[in-house]
């Protein structure tokens, strides 16, 4: 059963598109029909996610007008007050890292230095991989140097290569590290699981001033605080004045997703840097260590092993990440790419969840349907809508044959398409005015013209949503379904 369940994304997947050419053939006017309603479709979603997206970017600035810390001192919380004190939190954080230069290392270190909380809470773990060698280990020791005795404990951490059962990755590397923390500081200093929050950071993510003390707060003030994951607003911006064109409506497109999901709480699972309270972390027996998709499946490994009693709280506040740059275009576009394939890679979770539903029968059937019917539509809409959209839509003109080609709808359905289509730009002109927004501050190269170019980037959105959304999503799923990697 779990093999039909990998197979199931890409089945779907390839059932529609093929679908569509055949029936553009076949029945050309149904074809038409169909493809004009979900137009109308795209743009009704695409309002409907322009004003989360907007939503979730004013409560995001507004959060980050607050002196958290300032409010977690003061008391200043909700009634009924946490039974837990902040300053009984310890926050442990760890950053897998495995060939990324020193200068990145560093940066984020700066960040965690320069965050306006208590540095004798932080338990910071650095790790690095065995198979990177040298160049990580000289790394480590530098970051060891300058900022070993900035925080309450400081831990390098090396995962072997070759452990047998393990896939290279991130999910290994800070399931060892994570092990690592548990015997080398949590267990020695004898801090109560139930009292340490656990951080996982890519290795270039730059934590705002006041993150941890917003983290805090939603910690204690939540209403499941030891059964939720807490997730930031991952911003991939840290270099996004060297990213092209291209690569910077990819950065932002996803930075944009992520905030609307923020919005949208009840379908709020983790991705990319998140944080868990360590005593769930530790029940469930840390991240999955064969799996590509890690950041995703730790939110699916806790609902199941409390039987839906886990939830992900959105923080509403953000953390800076590097938007994807290599020294060359076409090397970044290659990379751009590997890493849509890889999030896309997340496809996986269907098998793994629909099969922790079956062996869960606790979970309501109502939960589980509600939960089956998103993932699958998720990653089905990755893979499909851009190209039913974008491409698709013109198929009955060029197979419908010389009948419907001479019926009213045959001329009426590119005008009706480009009609629906140019409604839907509001969703575009939202992503480009809230991007210009999101700037951070400009380098001395940087023209008032270069807004006007930065606004103008935004007509290259089918372009991206096509070749660096549906088509990696779609290799990612026929890969998955013809269990490859």
């Amino acid at each position: 059963m779990i093999r039909f369940y990998e197979l199931l994304p890409g089945i779907l997947t390839w059932t529609t598109l093929l679908a569509l050419v055949l029936c553009s053939w076949l029945f050309p006017l149904g074809t038409a029909l169909f493809i004009i309603l979900f137009d109308i479709y795209w743009f009704l979603k695409t309002v409907y996610l322009s004003l989360h997206l907007r939503i979730g970017f004013r409560i995001m600035r507004e959060n980050m007008k607050i002196n958290w810390l300032k409010k977690l001192e003061a008391k200043s919380y909700p009634l009924p007050a946490p039974a837990l004190a902040w300053d009984a939190v310890y926050h442990l954080i760890i950053l897998p890292m495995c060939g990324e230069p020193y200068e990145i290392v560093r940066e984020s270190f700066q960040s965690l230095y320069a965050a306006n909380y208590p540095k004798e809470k932080f338990l910071v773990v650095l790790a690095t991989e065995e198979k990177a060698g040298d160049a990580d280990r000289s790394t480590a020791q530098k970051i060891a140097e300058e900022f070993g005795s900035s925080f309450f404990k400081f831990l390098i951490t090396t995962h072997p290569a070759g452990i047998p059962g393990e896939l290279p990755g991130k999910g290994s590397n800070e399931t060892w590290a994570a092990k690592e923390a548990t015997t080398k500081l949590i267990d020695p200093l004898r801090i109560p699981y139930e009292r340490v929050l656990v951080s996982v950071f890519d290795v270039d993510t730059r934590v705002p001033s006041d993150y941890f003390g917003r983290l805090t707060y939603v910690f204690l003030t939540c209403a499941h605080p030891q059964r939720s994951s807490f997730q930031p607003i991952p911003l991939f911006l840290n270099n996004i004045y060297r990213a092209p064109a291209l690569g910077r409506i990819i950065s932002f497109s996803t930075t944009f997703w992520n905030m609307m999901q923020q919005a949208r709480p009840e379908r709020l699972t983790t991705f990319s840097s998140h944080s868990m309270p360590f005593k769930a972390l530790y029940e469930i027996g840390f991240w999955n260590t064969d799996i590509v998709s890690e950041d995703s499946q730790i939110f699916w490994q806790c609902y199941l092993h409390y039987n839906g009693d886990w939830r992900a709280e959105p923080l509403f506040y953000p953390v800076s990440m590097d938007a994807n740059v290599a020294p060359t275009f076409w090397r970044t576009m290659a990379n751009l790419y590997k890493q849509q394939r890889r999030w896309a890679w997340g496809a996986e979770n269907v098998s793994y969840v629909m099969h922790g539903f079956r062996t869960h029968p606790q979970i309501p059937w109502l939960t589980r349907l509600y939960w089956k019917f998103n993932l699958l539509e998720g990653y089905h809409s990755w893979a499909t809508n851009a190209l039913i959209i974008f491409s698709l839509g013109w198929l009955p003109l060029f197979l419908g044959g010389g009948d419907f080609n001479i019926t009213l709808l045959s001329h009426n359905l590119p005008i009706l398409t480009r009609w629906i289509l140019t409604l839907t730009m509001v969703g575009v002109v939202t992503s480009a005015i809230l991007s210009i927004a999101l700037l951070p501050p400009r380098p001395e190269w940087f023209r008032r013209r270069h807004y006007f170019l930065y606004f103008l980037q935004w007509l290259l959105m089918p372009l991206t949503l096509i070749f660096f959304g549906a088509f990696p999503a779609i290799e990612a799923q026929t890969r998955l379904m013809l269990g490859g990697r």
